[in-house]
């Protein structure tokens, strides 16, 4: 081969290499299905989000593998259920109690570091990648494939955030942290647009503290003033269904007598039926401005037509307070515990209802998605990892993201069936007094167990999306075939069980 040949092939691989499509990836803590406008909210606005729908494809049938933050997050990057690698709860976790009949089940509490990222991956194939935001995985994210990360957790939205983002996110008295962390991000995209590119932008928002930028928060303050007044309960209690039904009359009692020990006993949850929350609206508007901004840095490049943007969110809303808090308090401190509604799915974060689980999903990939599309497909968190190498031509890597399915068909617009999807969480949740349990979902029926008692739910999604009948007595032979199938599947990725409390334990 002579000089020039030589010379040729460099700049033909280099090319080819460069024009691999960049990738962001812009992932919400505890956003709702129904928050966004998109998906049905008329309070909270989202033009830029909305922007992104029209222009892309729209699921409906979009979940977490968790409904809790670290072990979805750990999915999206590794491929895997948190059931297989034992993240199986939000990290440190959440200590036990007295009351609880049940021990949780043994935990990683990291990242494991056998687990061959998304992020290594890409990064292995040329990509520039950073990290932004909430990662949760207890680790530094440099050591898991990226480039760059600006992440720990927040205290407060305005400045000081917390302490480890003294030096890492420089801001000043007034600013808010969601606009810095989007100054970050795009400061990376114009230092890299030159190559290809992966940017996990991980917001904090719009978890709690429930702090919206001041100025959104007057707009959304003046706009609930301007509405009528709203009809029905503003908050319900969610009882417990792993143990004794409770009447109506009974629930009614519970919702006056509230008081922790008693709902503790009862195991019943405040959940939010509106969506009304005023310093929550901020938060998520400024979130989305973050998105509209990083899509105009894209176009003002001349980026916006070979990257692929990804916008969903890590679990369900918080509807449902974290920790206890009961409902007889000031209208600002509710605001501060109880995000959003939602409606019309049940349940809240931290619950295997809908609510906890089913997410926002849309993708943008110019040329390649038809736009303002909907896909009915079912898409889990462990399906990003074997899509996006499909979406940019890596090859697969089945052993890693051995649980995920690639859903390029249904972004070409075609039928997909991807099977059963399944949860695992052997632990309580910080969120309601729920029981440790597990689901599965195949087709349109969706069956809960719940590991104290062993009672078991069974829904109809496509004609009980708010999951209010029971169908489990109703069609035994689905139930008893979907529950066998979720413990074939426990004993397959050898998920852990909690154990019994014992009078020495």
């Amino acid at each position: 081969m002579t000089v020039l040949k030589y010379l040729l092939f460099l700049s033909f691989l280099t090319a080819n290499l460069w024009a691999r499509p960049n990738i962001v990836f812009f992932l919400v803590d505890d956003l709702g299905w129904s928050d966004v406008g998109c998906y049905g909210s008329t309070f909270h606005e989202t033009p830029n989000i909305d922007r992104l729908a029209r222009q892309g494809m729209r699921f409906d049938n979009a979940y977490s593998t968790c409904h809790v933050c670290s072990p979805s997050r750990a999915s999206i990057l590794t491929g895997k259920y948190p059931a297989r690698t034992d993240l199986t709860e939000w990290l440190g976790g959440r200590p036990e109690r007295a009351f609880e009949k049940l021990h949780s089940a043994r935990k990683l509490m990291s990242l494991p570091d056998e687990e061959i990222t998304l992020a290594e991956t890409l990064k292995k194939h040329g990509y520039a990648t950073a990290n932004y935001g909430k990662a949760h995985l207890r680790k530094d994210p440099r050591t898991y494939g990226f480039d760059e990360a600006i992440t720990g957790w927040v205290r407060s939205y305005y400045h000081p955030f917390s302490p480890q983002y003294s030096k890492t996110l420089p801001a000043k008295k007034g600013d808010y942290y969601t606009d810095k962390l989007t100054d970050a991000a795009l400061d990376f995209i114009e230092r890299n647009k030159d190559r290809p590119f992966f940017v996990h932008l991980e917001h904090f928002a719009v978890h709690d503290p429930i702090q919206g930028r001041r100025d959104l928060v007057e707009k959304y303050r003046k706009k609930l003033a301007g509405m009528p007044a709203a009809k029905g309960p503003g908050y319900i209690l969610e009882p417990n269904p792993d143990g004794p039904a409770l009447s109506a009359e009974e629930l009614k009692a519970l919702e006056k007598n509230d008081v922790l020990k008693v709902h503790q006993e009862k195991r019943v949850g405040w959940g939010k039926q509106r969506q009304d929350n005023v310093e929550f609206a901020g938060m998520l508007e400024a979130t989305d401005e973050s998105l509209g901004r990083i899509r105009a840095k894209l176009e003002e490049l001349g980026l916006s037509e070979n990257t692929i943007v990804i916008f969903t969110a890590d679990n369900g809303g918080m509807s449902a307070s974290n920790q206890y808090r009961g409902i007889n308090h000031p209208r600002r401190q509710l605001d501060s515990r109880f995000a959003s509604s939602n409606l019309p799915l049940r349940g809240a974060k931290g619950w295997n209802y809908e609510g906890g689980i089913r997410v926002p999903l849309i993708v943008h990939w110019p040329g390649e998605v038809e736009v303002n599309s909907m896909s009915h497909a079912v898409v889990t968190g462990t399906d990003f990892y074997p899509t996006l190498l499909e979406m940019i031509d890596l090859p697969a890597l089945p052993k890693q993201h051995v649980d995920g399915v690639s859903f390029l068909p249904a972004l070409k617009g075609r039928a997909q069936d991807r099977g059963a999807i399944y949860w695992h969480f052997p632990h309580y949740s910080n969120h309601g007094y729920q029981s440790p349990g597990g689901a599965i979902r195949l087709g349109k029926y969706k069956l809960l167990e719940y590991y104290e008692n062993g009672s078991v739910q069974l829904f109809d999604l496509e004609n009980d999306l708010g999951e209010q009948d029971d169908l489990s007595k109703a069609k035994p032979e689905i139930t008893r075939k979907l529950l066998k199938m979720l413990h074939d599947w426990r004993r397959e990725v050898d998920a852990k069980m909690p154990k019994a409390k014992a009078a020495t334990s």
